[in-house]
């Protein structure tokens, strides 16, 4: 009786090693996240320390009945019983985050297109961030989209440590984001100063990069125009990018055809040396009468017979060379003849150039004169000290206020108007070009113009210089009416709540804030103390 008697005291040390070494066990494991030999022989001695205890029989009932084991108990297993818990709301908050955003036009959530958009892809798409920092921010945007669909990803790199990678998707800047799925690959955004990543602008990349619509380019030939082959003057590099955007090109002659083909998104006419024939301006004309797109680059000292058709739009080819006397292109070596544009219009085509380069080998200036019903908006705009000089062949090109035009010059234009406007001459009877619209999902109501007065900017070895290529395909965008296809999204404004006080007022809440409230805190304590004795 008396060994029955002394055995608790001993249990009690023994009962208590148990839960510490299982704790022990269960800390180590959990901070190394390595359930090394160390951790699991804690874990099990602690186990069976405990369990020897509860095993023991009538020797620890005794024990069991005082009141300090009972508390002491019941304690640690609320304890455990806690830790348990917790462990298992981190565990199912892993496995199934919800995230909720609190603020007033919850900034951090993803419009509900974005999301729909993202959980519709069918195919991986990957974001490519090409900058030295990663903005906290735009990392944040990128993983809201990661939540909504395992198709999306994405990877910041920073273009000094892998120049093959930059090189590889043309990049041209810090900043630039793209875009890139299967084969395609899609400038979507370069990344400035105060003008973080744009949902709507990634929303819309996604849509378009995995869309299936192919719109189908027709190059103009038969007058010189520059072959679409890789030969001298060629636009081969052009051609291939666009059928990298999903564009599919052929070579139209409209000698061979009295109409502009149906299925026809753009019809390009890319400087040509000889004049068209009466009929073939028609078919262009009624192709624009039937909401159709066009694309004119015409260069100096031709004359293809297309002042009629630009007329009506109100756009006169000037004669003269362009002449850039700024000394802008000279840094680069380009001389006077080549204009040099760091100027651009406010339009979709241009509207991310910012201050960036392009440039035009021997361009003839346009005029534009306003034209009731039609929008037209300047693109290229050269450098105040240039002028349209009349006689190019001179060995010292120099102003001449009685026959130079002074500048700035207009390189480029972008025009469209309705078509249910009133006619420019004659009211076309509806062609199957206004249903080919409809069918390919564009608008059957508006005809868009944009002429330049270069062409060879966009030929093979300038097209991929500075801006060149970028002017190009951002106008056959716009032409193709890709735009279109975007998703309206509200963009998410933080509203101002702040509080604007005059200096006395910020004084007295300072004076409130520091000396009054603690003071009232004090007088309040004193009070008390003084009326309990």
């Amino acid at each position: 009786m008396k060994t029955i008697t002394k055995n608790p005291k001993y249990l009690e040390y023994i009962f208590w090693l148990g839960p510490v070494l299982t704790i022990m066990g269960l800390v180590a494991g959990l901070v190394s996240d390595v359930w090394l030999p160390v951790p699991l022989a804690l874990l099990i001695a602690g186990i069976v320390v405990i369990g020897l205890w509860l095993f023991m029989g009538s020797s620890t009932q005794k024990f069991w009945g005082h009141r300090a084991i009972q508390v002491s108990t019941n304690a640690l297993v609320a304890t455990l019983a806690m830790l348990g818990i917790l462990a298992l709301i981190n565990f199912m908050g892993v496995r199934h985050a919800v995230r909720v955003d609190l603020t007033e036009n919850r900034l951090f959530t993803l419009s509900p297109e974005s999301q729909q958009v993202v959980r519709s892809l069918r195919q991986p798409v990957k974001v490519w961030v090409f900058d030295r920092n990663q903005n906290p921010e735009e990392r944040q945007l990128l993983e809201n989209y990661q939540r909504y669909g395992p198709q999306f990803n994405f990877e910041f790199v920073d273009p000094q440590l892998k120049p093959g990678l930059a090189q590889k998707f043309g990049v041209k800047s810090p900043g630039q984001v793209y875009l890139e799925s299967g084969t395609k690959r899609q400038l979507i955004q370069t990344l400035q100063q105060g003008e973080p990543l744009s949902e709507v602008k990634l929303t819309n990349g996604i849509q378009q990069i995995t869309s299936d619509r192919k719109d189908k380019i027709y190059f103009l030939q038969g007058h010189g125009e520059h072959p679409l082959d890789a030969v001298a003057g060629g636009l081969s590099q052009a051609v291939s990018t666009l059928k990298g955007k999903n564009y599919t090109t052929e070579p139209l002659n409209l000698a061979e055809r009295s109409e502009i083909p149906e299925d026809a998104a753009v019809v390009i006419v890319a400087g040509p040396k000889r004049a068209l024939f009466e009929a073939e301006v028609k078919a262009l004309r009624d192709y624009l009468s039937s909401a159709g797109s066009l694309l004119v680059m015409v260069d100096p000292n031709t004359n293809p017979e297309l002042e009629g058709l630009l007329n009506d739009w109100g756009v006169q080819l000037d004669n003269r060379l362009a002449i850039d006397a700024s000394g802008k292109g000279s840094v680069v070596g380009l001389g006077a003849a080549t204009p040099l544009i760091t100027r651009y219009g406010q339009h979709p085509i241009t509207k991310d150039f910012g201050n960036g380069n392009s440039f035009y080998p021997l361009a003839r200036p346009l005029e534009i004169k306003p034209v009731p019903g039609i929008e037209q908006t300047p693109l290229l705009l050269t450098d105040d000290k240039s002028w349209a000089e009349s006689n190019p062949e001179s060995q010292q090109l120099e102003f001449n206020a009685d026959s130079d035009r002074p500048g700035p010059l207009t390189l480029g234009v972008a025009l469209k108007r309705k078509v249910n406007s009133k006619p420019l001459e004659t009211k076309p009877t509806p062609s199957p070009q206004a249903s080919a619209t409809l069918k390919s999902g564009k608008k059957s109501d508006e005809a868009q113009l944009v002429v330049l007065g270069n062409s060879d900017f966009a030929t093979d070895g300038l097209f991929e210089q500075q801006l060149n290529g970028d002017v190009f395909l951002n106008s056959i965008s716009w032409l193709s009416k890709r735009d279109e296809q975007t998703i309206s999204i509200r963009p998410k404004e933080m509203k101002n709540r702040r509080i604007n006080m005059t200096p006395v007022q910020a004084q007295v809440v300072s004076w409130t804030a520091l000396l009054i409230v603690p003071l009232i805190g004090f007088a309040t304590a004193g009070v008390m103390w003084w009326r309990r004795r």
